[in-house]
């Protein structure tokens, strides 16, 4: 394995370093400010748009994207170190247009949309003028299993009717956001992995509605995740993304490279959540001496460095495996940093948290949303569970050949 940088990638992590320290977390509290004088949680503020103009002006667009066509052309590997830095702050990945869900979805139209759905939205989206949706999860069913959902996409003339009640849509609530990659059934008696397909749902089509925002933890993301209703929608045949039965493809297609990038960002917000512990404590005196020099608060900090760095090493390993073997080898790498960097970003946020004492619950400091956020990615792209369940299988069938080639011998 070689995780060695090229020239060019070790500048553009400058430059991203940079942009981040000098333009993206000193406008943090002017972005917070700018949504709360609007009166509406989902308010666009002018500073973003003015931090997404200065990155595209710094070449530092659509950095995600390896198709050379129409983003960066770095391997995943090249991107990780440039997406950990925008994961420190929330507001980063937009700056750049780096951002979950669009990143997913634009990924999508590059890969299986068509030149006439690249067009329509591909363009705008990689332009930074709009924001997308991915409509997959369904409150009636368990959606870790893609099989259950009942959402339909029937065809009808020259169109498809959509009907199904979906909900965590992340960014729906945006005025921003124009279209879904709505994902349902197109044939229920199709074999279970043939049965869905994905479309492509503009927000304004009649039958389509934001039925309620969902909080986490009592926060409101201003991006939102919404549970929405679409009630016999009509959408032209053309929105249909490949062909139908395609939707599950699709679907594994998207979650990998989403995957990592969840996982990158989370190690840069433990990396910053460890900075800012560090400050703390260096500074705060108790029972006649520093925090710093109480031996429990140590053993957090170096806890702290060995998790993050073993988080990032494997990191490092599935965005190489990715790279170099494929996505579908890569699966268990995959798999083992969902569940891993979620849970040691909680664990350091925990920490820091404890070490700020009141402060690092309010929102005088970033770690109280940090952790809520980190929570969600438990769930988000399949919840924990699913991911052990497969690891645990791929093992036992490794394991298991690797016992018949030695003539059935354990040793």
């Amino acid at each position: 394995m070689d995780f060695g940088q090229s020239d060019r990638v070790r500048a553009l992590e400058d430059q991203v370093r940079e942009f981040m320290l000098a333009e993206v977390l000193p406008n943090e509290e002017r972005y917070a400010r700018e949504v709360a004088e609007s009166g509406d949680p989902h308010h666009h503020p002018a500073v973003m748009e003015e931090l997404k103009g200065r990155a595209r002006s710094a070449g530092l667009w659509n950095l995600f994207l390896p198709d050379l066509e129409w983003g960066a052309g770095l391997t995943n590997l090249e991107y990780a170190p440039l997406c950990e830095w925008m994961g420190r702050s929330l507001i980063g990945p937009e700056c750049f247009n780096c951002s979950a869900p669009d990143t997913g979805n634009m990924e999508v139209l590059a890969q299986y949309g068509t030149q006439a759905q690249q067009q329509e939205w591909l363009v705008p989206l990689l332009e930074g003028e709009i924001r997308s949706c991915f409509s997959m999860t369904e409150p009636d069913v368990a959606s870790s299993d893609a099989r259950n959902i009942r959402s339909r996409i029937v065809r009808d003339g020259d169109g498809y009717v959509v009907s199904g009640r979906k909900w965590w849509t992340t960014g729906a609530a945006s005025p921003r956001c124009r279209v879904s990659i709505f994902m349902g059934v197109t044939d229920p008696d199709e074999a279970p992995y043939r049965r869905q397909s994905m479309i492509l749902v503009p927000l304004d089509a009649p039958g389509v509605t934001i039925v309620r925002n969902l909080t986490v933890f009592g926060y409101v993301d201003v991006e939102g995740h919404c549970e929405m209703a679409f009630d016999d929608v009509r959408v032209p045949a053309g929105n249909l993304l490949q062909s139908e039965g395609d939707g599950f493809r699709i679907a594994q297609g998207r979650l990998g490279p989403g995957r990592i990038h969840h996982c990158m960002r989370a190690i840069g917000m433990a990396e910053r959540a460890l900075e800012l512990m560090c400050g703390r404590v260096e500074e705060r005196e108790t029972f006649g001496k520093t925090l710093a020099e109480q031996g429990v608060i140590q053993n957090w900090i170096a806890q702290s460095r060995v998790e993050i760095e073993q988080a990032r090493l494997l990191v490092l390993k599935a965005a190489w495996m990715m790279d170099t073997v494929g996505n579908k080898a890569a699966k268990a790498e995959i798999a083992m940093i969902k569940i891993l960097a979620p849970t040691m970003a909680l664990r350091v946020f925990d920490r820091a948290m404890q070490a700020f004492g009141g402060a690092g619950m309010s929102q005088d400091t970033p770690l109280a949303t940090f952790f809520a956020h980190a929570r969600t990615l438990r769930l988000v792209d399949g919840p924990d569970e699913v991911h052990l369940a497969s690891l645990a299988k791929q093992e036992l069938g490794r394991q298991r050949a690797g016992r018949e080639g030695a003539g059935g011998t354990v040793r």
